[in-house]
């Protein structure tokens, strides 16, 4: 199983795919600037 993380701010997206069974972090990023 896989869980998608999302942080969503006032002008930024940030994101984590994680594996909660062994925490590993599969891929993150972050998105900035957004409506600006």
């Amino acid at each position: 199983m896989k869980v998608l993380v999302i942080n969503a701010g006032s002008s930024s997206l940030k994101y984590q795919l994680m594996n909660p069974e062994t925490n590993d972090v599969i891929c993150k990023g972050l998105i900035e600037r957004i409506g600006i």
